[in-house]
């Protein structure tokens, strides 16, 4: 990336520690623990900067608003590498899933051809699932 600033850094550290796919406002929030006067629209400029060094990603997911990844660590750096995607139900959190079930041709009618593929899986996280069950 250009120039480093907190800015930057407090996003980047943002997504990284929080090892899931954040959105913006939820950047904002985490991003302002280390820089309080943060606001949003610093926050997207900082998300561009950073999608345009593929320093992050952009997760895109069907009736979700966009959200955002620090680079898989299992991608070594590859801003194209493939994982999939868990959503909490309870809490609508994102988790990047590091698993594949690998090619998809055999779904697919015969004849087709499978260029890529998108795998999303529903429920409860750890934590809504726990809270479910207490009550």
């Amino acid at each position: 990336m250009g120039r480093k600033t907190r800015q930057s850094d407090a996003v980047l550290t943002a997504l990284t520690d929080s090892r899931r796919s954040l959105t913006p406002l939820e950047i904002c929030e985490l991003a302002q623990r280390a820089v309080p006067h943060l606001n949003l629209s610093t926050v997207y400029r900082q998300l561009k900067a950073l999608l345009d060094h593929d320093e992050v990603v952009r997760v895109d997911l069907p009736n979700q608003p966009a959200r955002y990844e620090a680079l898989c660590e299992l991608g070594h750096g590859d801003s194209n590498h493939h994982h999939h995607h868990f959503c909490c139900d309870g809490c609508d959190r994102v988790f990047p899933i590091h698993a594949c079930p690998g090619h998809m041709e055999n779904l697919a009618p015969q004849g087709f051809r499978v260029e890529r593929h998108d795998l999303i899986l529903h429920g409860r996280c750890v934590s809504c699932a726990t809270a479910n069950s207490v009550r």
